[in-house]
């Protein structure tokens, strides 16, 4: 078949199987390009005096990965900037976070551009390239405009926002021109898929066809809905693994004999993690009882520490934490275990195995692959208990979950509770229908569907000698 090259802002393929953040792209992304022979292009992480595209080839663990310096301006202006000032907060519904800084949205079309310029000698006549998320949403327009005409394919890894939000951002039309230059728009869910369809029809004055098709800018995308999923045999065996063993026997022993909840998010505002410390707390308020005998680990790996933004997040939640332990613990008991570290994916397996609860609350999220983690990892004779944000992508798919308002902190105390004193029976009932679900969405078949929708659709030239010009 034909190869597969993925393109993204960071090539973050894991050095070895067990490795993966946890956000869950890397090992998503692996898992796929391990199956098809093919490249993962994106920047390297390192800045470089003066820009020179050169590029470095590397294999990690079966991963053929190519990657390119940036300048230190293009990092500032498109990285810190536009992706993360401007379209992350956006995306997630933040305008009161979103910068709109006439440099930012320069030092992004500029970096895409140089993105092209280093990837098209790279891709070969039958190649399928695969762009993801908002970091390079120019990027086939711009592959496009050096002659490329392969199939090209974008998967948006985010929430996609309303239009009454979208259209604050200055330029916004030229930004949603561009992905039209895709053959495939993929989205997490049929919630964001419509979103985009309501500013082509209402703002762009677009045609809306059959099966998700859209016509706009003289131009026409084909739409679809994919829900991304994990490696389910893949997590299995890395909760199975020595390690993964380990550090459930170590996280049932530090225990001791109390139940544990668990959050694993990197540090972002998006996920509602001030949120749902509150809503701990107020869990622990309203049942007196049950204090002493639970306690909330949560992982947050820092993440954009130099944005100012994460800076102040992280200060208020360090205090949050303080201030919840400092008012509930015992000279033998703290309710809440703050981690600012990473932990491989076998250790997460093994975490998430211990925990009876796992608290998945963010404030809006494309997908959220932590909450399929925590099923996948579960003991089926004694599982736990999911809580899942409705706000989650997830929560289109995981509807066996506990579903909260994570804005609602008595919903999130009620939940906690509920899911503490749930019967064994319905924990297995539950689990088993989101096992099922979790199954259904597993990466291969996700890759596998995206690909599949891809190939199948005619490239842009066929497509064009099909019609009568405008």
């Amino acid at each position: 078949m034909s190869r597969l090259i993925v393109v993204s802002n960071r090539v973050s393929a894991p050095k070895d199987a067990g490795e993966s953040s946890t956000g869950g792209l890397a090992a998503a992304l692996s898992a796929a390009l391990r199956r098809y022979d093919g490249i993962w292009f994106g920047w390297s992480g390192e800045t470089i005096e003066t820009f020179t595209g050169e590029l470095k080839m590397e294999d990690r663990a079966g991963v053929t990965v190519a990657l390119v310096d940036l300048e230190a301006q293009d990092v500032e202006e498109y990285y810190n900037g536009y992706a993360n000032k401007t379209l992350w907060p956006l995306f997630h519904h933040r305008v009161d976070l979103t910068a709109y800084e006439r440099s930012y949205g320069e030092g992004y079309e500029r970096t895409n551009a140089r993105f092209a310029e280093v990837l098209a000698p790279l891709i070969q006549d039958d190649d399928i390239v695969w762009i993801h998320d908002y970091h390079m949403i120019p990027l086939a327009r711009d592959l496009r405009r050096l002659g490329i005409r392969n199939r090209i394919g974008f998967f948006l890894h985010t929430p996609w926002p309303v239009r009454q939000l979208l259209v604050t951002l200055p330029f916004h039309r030229r930004l949603v021109e561009s992905l039209f230059d895709y053959d495939l728009l993929g989205f997490h869910t049929r919630e964001w898929l419509d979103l985009f369809r309501d500013y082509v029809a209402s703002e762009a004055g677009g045609r809306l066809v059959g099966n998700d098709g859209m016509e706009a800018f003289g131009k026409t995308v084909q739409g679809g809905v994919f829900p991304i999923g994990i490696d389910v045999d893949g997590f299995i065996s890395a909760r199975d693994s020595a390690l993964g063993q380990r550090t459930y026997d170590r996280m049932a022993a530090s225990s001791a004999f109390r139940s544990m909840i668990v959050g694993v998010d990197r540090l972002d505002y998006s996920k509602g993690l001030e949120q749902r410390l509150l809503g701990f707390q107020q869990f622990l308020e309203d049942n007196p009882s049950m204090r002493g005998e639970v306690f909330l680990l949560q992982v947050t790996p820092i993440s954009r520490d130099e944005v100012d933004t994460y800076q102040d997040l992280r200060a208020r939640l360090d205090a949050l934490a303080g201030h919840v332990n400092g008012a509930y613990a015992d000279m033998d008991w703290a309710p809440v275990r703050y981690l600012n570290r990473t932990y491989r994916r076998d250790q997460l397996a093994g975490i998430y195995r211990a925990a009876r609860v796992g608290l998945v609350t963010p404030l809006r999220d494309g997908m959220n692959l932590v909450a399929k983690e925590y099923v996948a990892a579960q003991n089926p004779d004694d599982p736990g208990v999911l809580i899942l944000s409705r706000f989650a992508g997830a929560a289109e798919e995981l509807r066996d979950a506990l579903i909260v308002n994570p804005f609602a902190r008595e919903e999130v105390a009620q939940a906690i509770h509920r899911a503490l004193t749930m019967s064994r029976d319905e924990r297995i009932e539950r689990w088993t229908a989101l096992m099922a679900a979790v199954r259904a969405s597993d990466v291969a078949i996700w890759r596998d569907d995206f690909v599949r929708a891809l190939t199948a659709l005619p490239g842009k030239d066929e497509a064009a000698s099909g019609t009568d010009a405008a």
